[in-house]
């Protein structure tokens, strides 16, 4: 039997073994979830909405034990785990709240006698998830699946089988139907097979541009839906007249956040050339001032990073970038002793062709690229593969909206802001940070049938 081990990334240390999930059992969870969904589909909006009510209380009771849970799998900060698990909360009890009236039918004038759209869902989906977010993600995707009569299988990232697990737990807890939800320790080699059983009638993934590009070529072989949330390498446009006071501390956030372990993360910072001496200045001193270590430490920012070997691929971009002409500012360097620490860095003088301008940078990393003026930070930012989120700061606010409204290429776009998602909002990207959305009024769309009554 495979099994998976959880590794506590701050000491190196293992934490527990767990059996992985044989593709017969993944496909016997299916087919369970498949009845579950029979049904759970003809249930009320209210069951429903209790239902997601009661999960959010379980997360707000046992939100210290699985914040810690979070923190030791994957390395967050302790403070940012308990955010996260509260806002899983937030979001249940928004789809809890807002659900019915989000999916009452719509009426259509026709020369119909009536003529109305109604959404219905889908059936079982397949949600893929990183362990970046080991609770959000998979919340994010649940609240309104859920709400609108799905059922769910969760494949997690191996390395956060724990808070996986605990997941399955709440679900137990909050008094599920049997079969609705089921989390599976599966390895990536069994996701293929899975999306390919007759009860899987969606995928939703999060993760790597790889990832979603190898899912969404089996989820299309099969014609089945999928929303997929990649990479991201989010700009930041910083013009000479911004706020430079709230444009650092927003900049240093948006970088560090989750140490900087997050698709929507500040990873390019683009900076209008008058403004750049102060900006450079003003962000290594902020970075300077993070304080990194022991993640279950309050004062602490940054963790580690979730694992060792994504560690070291960070530092060989770098690494790289520096050999081809970037200039190091602060960090840069793989600290001595057990896990998998790094340093807050920043970059500067990014150049076209570096890692640090043509690759997602997942971590602590800045990388700052000087712009002539705003028609160049505006090229700039939207020269590359993503299109996830992207940030503009000026005190004119009304050019600032039009740039960000009429300009920038990415599916967020955040004025003097950093960029997150919100459960009230839409969420995703375009370009290889993927297609689709979360969250919203769209999101809780994306996986039902909109269904056309006609009555002649």
């Amino acid at each position: 039997m495979n099994q998976v081990t959880s590794i506590n990334p701050a000491t190196g240390i293992q934490l527990l073994t767990y059996n992985s999930n044989t593709i017969a059992e993944a496909e016997q969870a299916a087919t369970q979830a498949q009845i579950a969904f029979d049904n759970w589909r003809k249930t009320s909006f209210e069951e429903r909405a209790a239902l997601l009510n009661r999960i959010a209380a379980l997360l707000r009771q046992e939100r210290d034990t699985l914040s810690k849970l979070a923190t030791i799998e994957m390395g967050k900060p302790i403070l940012q785990s308990r955010a996260e698990v509260d806002k899983c909360a937030m979001t249940l009890e928004f789809y809890a709240e807002q659900g019915a009236t989000l999916l009452q039918d719509q009426t259509v004038t026709t020369d119909a006698k009536k003529s109305y759209v109604s959404y219905q869902p889908l059936g079982v989906v397949l949600a893929v998830m990183p362990w970046n977010f080991p609770f959000w993600q998979v919340f994010r995707a649940m609240a309104p699946l859920l709400m609108a009569g799905n059922a769910l299988l969760l494949k997690h990232a191996s390395n956060v089988s724990g808070c996986a697990l605990a997941i399955a737990d709440i679900l137990q807890k909050a008094k599920a139907p049997q079969g609705l939800f089921t989390t599976l320790l599966l390895p990536a080699s069994s996701i293929k097979a899975l999306i390919a059983h007759p009860a899987i009638a969606a995928v939703t993934l999060t993760g790597s541009t790889a990832a979603g590009k190898e899912v969404a070529s089996v989820a299309a072989a099969h014609i089945k839906k999928q929303v997929l949330e990649l990479g991201g390498s989010d700009a930041y446009i910083i013009l000479k007249d911004a706020d430079m006071n709230l444009t650092i501390k927003t900049c240093t956030y948006g970088r560090l956040v989750n140490s900087g372990q997050s698709c929507v993360a500040a990873k390019r910072f683009i900076v209008e050339k008058d403004a750049l001496p102060v900006f450079e200045e003003g962000l290594l001193a902020s970075f300077k001032a993070a304080t990194f270590g022991d993640p279950l430490i309050e004062h602490h920012t940054i963790g580690p990073l979730a694992r060792v070997d994504l560690r070291d691929e960070l530092h060989e971009q770098v690494v790289k970038s520096i050999e081809m002409g970037a200039t190091l500012l602060c960090g840069g360097y793989i600290p001595e002793g057990a896990g998998a620490y790094y340093p807050p860095t920043i970059l500067s003088n990014v150049k076209k062709g570096m890692p640090a301008y043509d690759e997602e940078l997942f971590g602590p990393v800045a990388a700052i690229i000087e712009a002539k003026d705003e028609a160049e930070a505006i090229r700039i930012a939207n020269d590359s593969i993503y299109g996830l989120g992207a940030g503009i700061f000026s005190a004119n606010i009304e050019k600032a909206e039009a740039i960000a409204a009429n300009e920038l290429q990415a599916g967020n776009c955040f004025v003097n802001a950093f960029v997150h998602s919100d459960p009230r909002l839409p969420f995703g990207g375009i370009k290889q940070s993927g297609y689709g959305r979360e969250l919203g009024e769209w999101g809780i769309k994306e996986f039902v049938n909109v269904k056309t009554v006609f009555i002649g």
